[in-house]
Order: structure tokens, then C-alpha cells, then sequence
């Protein structure tokens, strides 16, 4: 008997049908994943039958063999609590703020009425899911954590209570390439010793492809392909599966031809940066040592590392919303003083792009204000010209003017981070400064975001500074990749030289795994 499984299963919000008779079935240890584009369904059809998502059903959802669709309110929250775990994809959002990841954890594994567990066992919890300072980082709050290490705590948190079903959507999109197939390798392992089953939604290729059972595609809430994942990913039968494997960039696509660069922009000298850990007469962690590059004009340029290798950090740092130990930075020749002290004209002149575009828009606001709200903060309109540039801003990203009126909770991740590209742009800034920009988002989306990106940067001579884990994509876009590790900068050159030829041992491991 399947473990959980879903019978001509339809799902309509507001009188509109979305996903449209989806069957599917998974064993005890077996691991199915959902692919398609942003807005398809896939979410829909994993939260929507355990009532995480308000909707009318029909069809059939059996979990253990039992019927959910009908159980009222208070016995499908214990069925949720007791037999089924969830990774979301936005772990800050999903992470209660001010509990930290002990206390977290704690909840977790209690949530189904088991024992309370002590320090050392949720240690071992953090353990398992390869997060170092494993006994430290029960004391930090989520978000002083990094992205990579804020998902694993999710999946550590959603894993506590021995869950039959565990439910993950995109449960590695913040994580780098070697740390992804660990985290995949992980949670196969799970199956199989505890013979959970595993319903993924992702877009990364190569993980489904080698680490999960069975494949479905959805378009546009209908399923276009399924069968075992290795077959239909090596060799697709639908015209949009083929799409989106092709999208996905790889080490071995040739070099794309990049604008030129300029001159000298931005001079980086070590920059270091230290956070004080929790706790009575705690020591400082140190999140990036003695860092120096320079940015030229035009340039992209990659920040490549692992979870935690001080990659956001740095970002946070030069665009003056963290904090600078020490270090100095020149832009355009002329010395940048830390956050706080930057001129509105210093701090319009470096912009940030953030990894969750829906949590870094406002959700009261319309897009338009949140796109309006750092020009009248750095003065650069007056109320009666702040209309016309945003109209202007959404146009050059490619959304139309209509798109001002609208609430993020109503875009597509492709929308709202095209949104967020657009608040960055409406102040003219010199440098974006890209965290993860794309890391959220799949495969189709995310090549027109770096297409428009591609296009931004020759059409208005912007550098970049690009934040990923994804070497790959760093070549598609970037005219240097910079390696770094444990906070240091290891090496950095030219894009086809570190992804064909790299010297340090950092950058080795992430050529072998992406």
C-alpha cells in the first residue's frame, strides 16, 4: 500500500481551476518530484490537500489509506502534526523570528506529542543535515544564519517529529552545488531507513535526475509527462520538458560574448567582518577576513562559494546595509564610508537585489510604492515625477504599467524578483549588488532574468556584483568568478579559467559538483 496518494485531484481558487487531475502514488521510501515553471501548480498540489492553502478539491488524497479530503479542520491539523513534515522554500519566512533554532527544533519534535528532547540530541538533529558548530548554532536566531543554513534547519525542524510524508518544496534552492546533492543524498537516506516517503517540487535537474524515483511535469496545472526521472530526464518526450532541461545552464555551455568592461569603479581592501555570538562573554565569529577585488565599470563579477562562506556578508557590506570591521572601499576614486555615514548619492549609487522577492517587497504596499519608496527617500523625485519612473522602472524590466497597482502576494516569483529588479534600478544605480537573485526561481524564469540582466547591463553600462552558489550560472553571466571560503577569498580570474582550470581546493570541489 502507498504511503500517500492522489487520485484525478483538481484544485480551484476563487471559481478558477489551477491544477487539473493529477494521480499520483508513492511507496514507503520512494522519492517522486514535481518540475514545471513558476505557476503551475506544483505547489498547489502538495499543500492544497492538507489545507495549507485555501481551495476548493475534488478527487482523492489518502494518506496511511485514509481519506483527507472531508476531515474537518481540527483532525487534518493532527494528521499534519502527526505523520507529515514540510520544507517550504523561503526559510526566513517559514522560521518564527524570535525562537531561536534550538527552541525551534524543540516544537518540532514535539509537535506530535513525543518526548522533549535535550541539547545533545538536537545537536545531532543539526548533525545529520551537515550543519557545522552544530551545538553553537542552537543558540542563533534565524536571521543570523545564512541562507543554506537557515534550510537546513528547516529540514532538520521538519524531520524532528519521524514524519511518513515528508513534503519539500525547493528544499535546496539556497544551497550550493556540493551541499545540494548532500542534502538530496540525505533525504533519500531518510526513505530508506524510515521508510518515509518523499514528494519533492524542484527545478534542479540534476538533483531529480539522479535522486529521485518517479517524475511529474506540470504546465499550466496539467501534467505533460511522468515516468521514472532518469528516462524523462535523459531523454524527454514533451516539447516542454525539453525546454526545461535546456534552460538549465551548465559548465559545459560555451562562453556567452559579455559587454566590454571599463575602468576602475569600485576598489575593495581588506574588507573584514565579525558578528558576536550569542551568549555571556560569547567571541565574535568572523564572517569574512582581509577581503580585496576590484569592480569595474560594466563588469559582472561572481561571488562563488559555499553556505556560509561570507558571500552575503560581503554584499551586506558594500552596499551599507551590514556592518564593515574594518577595511577600505573607494568608489569612483573617492573613499566610501560605512552605513550610516554614506551620502543619499553614495547609497543610491549601490543597490541591492535580494534572494526572496516576494518577502523584500512590502506586502501592504502596491508594487508601485515599494518601486517609488527609495527615490523619495534618497530625493531623487518630486511626488509628481515619482509615477513616471516608476512606469519607467517596470517597463525596463519588461512588466507593464498595470503591474504598479498590483500586491506581491498576486506575482509570480518571475514578476515579484523583476519587480524587485526595478525598485533597484529606479535610483540609477552604478552597481547592483545580486544576492541570489536567481536561486528561487525556475529554470525558464530564471534564464529571462538573466537575459534581462544581460540586457540591463549593455544597454546601461551597470556592474554587477553577483551573489551565487552556482558555478555554472556565474559563467553564463559573468565576466570573473571570485572563490571564496570561511570568509576568505581564495581565488579569483577570469569565468572560463576558474570553471576549466581551477587552483584552489574550493573551487575544485564546486567544479566537481555542479
Amino acid at each position: 500500500m502507498s504511503v500517500y496518494a492522489l487520485d484525478g485531484v483538481s484544485v480551484a481558487i476563487g471559481g478558477k481551476t489551477l491544477v487539473h487531475d493529477v494521480s499520483l502514488s508513492i511507496a514507503a521510501g520512494e522519492r517522486v518530484a514535481l518540475i514545471g515553471e513558476s505557476g503551475s501548480g506544483k505547489s498547489l498540489t502538495c499543500l492544497a490537500p492538507f489545507g495549507l492553502t485555501p481551495a476548493a478539491l475534488s478527487g482523492s488524497a489518502r494518506l496511511d489509506g485514509e481519506e483527507l479530503f472531508g476531515l474537518d479542520p481540527a483532525a487534518l491539523r493532527l494528521r499534519r502534526a502527526e505523520k507529515v513534515g514540510f520544507v517550504f522554500q523561503q526559510p526566513l519566512t517559514a522560521l518564527t523570528p524570535h525562537l531561536s533554532v534550538g527552541q525551534q527544533l524543540t516544537e518540532a519534535a514535539c509537535q506530535a506529542g513525543g518526548p522533549r528532547p535535550d541539547r545533545t540530541q538536537l545537536a545531532a538533529m543539526l548533525e545529520r543535515v551537515g550543519l557545522s558548530r552544530a551545538a553553537q548554532q542552537l543558540d542563533q536566531f534565524p536571521h543570523r544564519l545564512s541562507g543554506g543554513e537557515r534550510q537546513r534547519v528547516m529540514i532538520a525542524a521538519a524531520i524532528a517529529h519521524g514524519p511518513r510524508l515528508l513534503i519539500a518544496d525547493e528544499p535546496t534552492s539556497a544551497l550550493d552545488a556540493s551541499l545540494r546533492q548532500e542534502i538530496m543524498a540525505l533525504l533519500g537516506a531518510l526513505c530508506v531507513e524510515r521508510g518515509m516517503a518523499l514528494l519533492l517540487v524542484s527545478h534542479d535537474i540534476a538533483s531529480i535526475e539522479r535522486h529521485c524515483d518517479q517524475l511529474l511535469v506540470l504546465k499550466a496545472g496539467k501534467v505533460v509527462e511522468s515516468g521514472r526521472a532518469s528516462s524523462c530526464m535523459a531523454k524527454p518526450a514533451h516539447e516542454y520538458t525539453r525546454r526545461l532541461v535546456a534552460a538549465t545552464p551548465r559548465l559545459s555551455d560555451p562562453a556567452p560574448s559579455l559587454p566590454p568592461v571599463g575602468g576602475e569603479l569600485l576598489k575593495v581592501d581588506g574588507l573584514s567582518v565579525s558578528f558576536r555570538s550569542p551568549g555571556f562573554r560569547a567571541k565574535r565569529l568572523t564572517a569574512a577576513q582581509d577581503i580585496g577585488f576590484t569592480l569595474y565599470r560594466g563588469e559582472a563579477l561572481a561571488l562563488v562559494g559555499g553556505s556560509g562562506s561570507g558571500k552575503s556578508t560581503i554584499g551586506r557590506a558594500l552596499a551599507g546595509i551590514g556592518p564593515m570591521d574594518q577595511g577600505t572601499l573607494l568608489l569612483n576614486d573617492q573613499p566610501l564610508p560605512p552605513r550610516g555615514r554614506r551620502t543619499l548619492a553614495q547609497r543610491a549609487a549601490i543597490q541591492p537585489v535580494f534572494q526572496d522577492p516576494v518577502a523584500s517587497l512590502d506586502p501592504h504596499w502596491t508594487v508601485g510604492q515599494s518601486i517609488a519608496e527609495p527615490m523619495r527617500a534618497l530625493g531623487l523625485a518630486m511626488d509628481r515625477d515619482v509615477q513616471e519612473r516608476v512606469d519607467g522602472a517596470l517597463r525596463t524590466v519588461g512588466l507593464d504599467e498595470s503591474f504598479a497597482r498590483r500586491k506581491p502576494a498576486t506575482l509570480s516569483g518571475g514578476q515579484a524578483q523583476r519587480a524587485a529588479l526595478a525598485r533597484a534600478l529606479s535610483v540609477g544605480p552604478d552597481i547592483l549588488v545580486l544576492d541570489e537573485a536567481t536561486s528561487a526561481l525556475d529554470p525558464l524564469v530564471a534564464q529571462d532574468i538573466v537575459e534581462e540582466l544581460r540586457r540591463l547591463q549593455l544597454a546601461n553600462g551597470q556592474a554587477l556584483l553577483f551573489i551565487t552558489h552556482d558555478l555554472a550560472l556565474a559563467k553564463s553571466l559573468c565576466h570573473r568568478i571570485a572563490v571564496l571560503e570561511v570568509g576568505r577569498l581564495v581565488e579569483i580570474g577570469p569565468s572560463d579559467q576558474i570553471t576549466s582550470d581551477p587552483q584552489s581546493a574550493a573551487a575544485q570541489k564546486l567544479v566537481a559538483a555542479s
